[in-house]
Formats: C-alpha cells, structure tokens, sequence
C-alpha cells in the first residue's frame, strides 16, 4: 500500500489543521492505520491510531483530549484533526499502515508515508 500525507503547515498556537493520508493500492479496509511525529532531536512519537473497522481509536498522552483520528473508508483516506495546537506540537507527521491494530501502536508498521511539516508558531 502507498500512503500519501498532506494538510501540513504554519499555524498559531491555539489554532487547528487537519492532516490528511490517502492510501492507494490494496484494499484500505485492510489495514490499521497512524500517526507519528518526528521532532528534531527528539525521538518518533506515536500520535494515534485506528483500527480498520474505525470502532477503536488510540492516543499519545501529549494529545489525548485534542487529536481525533478518524477514517473514510469510500475515500481510503485517514484524518488527523489536530485542535488546541501547541508549539511542542511542531514535528514532521507521518502516516502509517498495518495489518494489525497492535503494531500500529506498538510503531512496528509496515508501510509508512512520507511525511508532512507542522509547524506551531508561539
């Protein structure tokens, strides 16, 4: 499967985007997906998963209460509305996919996307 992440930029802390990955290839009901970032100097981060049938959702702490992971399944598209943005929120964001709900949290996946820039500005 090709994932494909976009919905990236510059936003002021406080404010929202949201991030997009299309997936093509097998079928997307397939899979588990998502989200990871990446800070400079700092270790990926898992931001959040959902399972392929969307009825289980999974959080990092640092995010919990103001990220939703969602999916549209017609579109082989997964969401990643990012409210209430805050500086430590800067990071490259990537998409991800499996075959198993437990390897996407665990961050053992096998397909990645590229990634795409948030930057949360003070």
């Amino acid at each position: 499967v090709q994932l494909q992440a976009s919905g990236g930029g510059l936003m002021q802390a406080g404010g929202s985007l949201r991030l997009s990955c299309a997936a093509s290839g097998r079928s997307f009901g397939s899979y588990a997906m998502g989200w990871f970032r990446a800070a400079p100097g700092k270790e990926r981060e898992f931001v959040g998963a959902i399972s392929r049938t969307g009825i289980s959702t999974s959080y990092g702490d640092s995010v919990k209460g103001r990220f939703t992971i969602s999916s549209d399944n017609a579109k082989n598209t997964v969401y990643l509305q990012m409210n209430s943005l805050k500086p430590e929120d800067t990071a490259v964001y990537y998409c991800a996919a499996d075959g198993s709900y437990a390897a996407i949290v665990r961050g053992t996946c096998a397909y990645w996307g590229q990634g795409t820039q948030v930057t949360v500005s003070s």
